[in-house]
């Protein structure tokens, strides 16, 4: 299981810990976290094709933490 238990990028801008996810967008499938309404962050740098390969690279931490500077 991946070491990230909630979504940092969401944690920083919102304050609050999203637990991780697998969402999907028209660009693939990505390692997210969303409230009950709609996505709130996109935390992995990788888009996959399949959801099968984005809960493959979740479960074995095989992703990137996407990296946003806001200023």
């Amino acid at each position: 299981m991946s070491d990230f238990a909630y979504g940092k990028l969401a944690f920083a801008e919102c304050g609050i810990e999203y637990p991780l996810q697998i969402l999907k967008s028209a660009a693939g499938y990505y390692i997210g976290t969303a409230d009950e309404f709609e996505p709130v962050s996109r935390e992995s740098e990788e888009y996959y094709r399949s959801e099968y390969a984005a809960k493959q690279a979740f479960d074995l931490n095989l992703w990137t933490q996407r990296h946003v500077c806001w200023s």
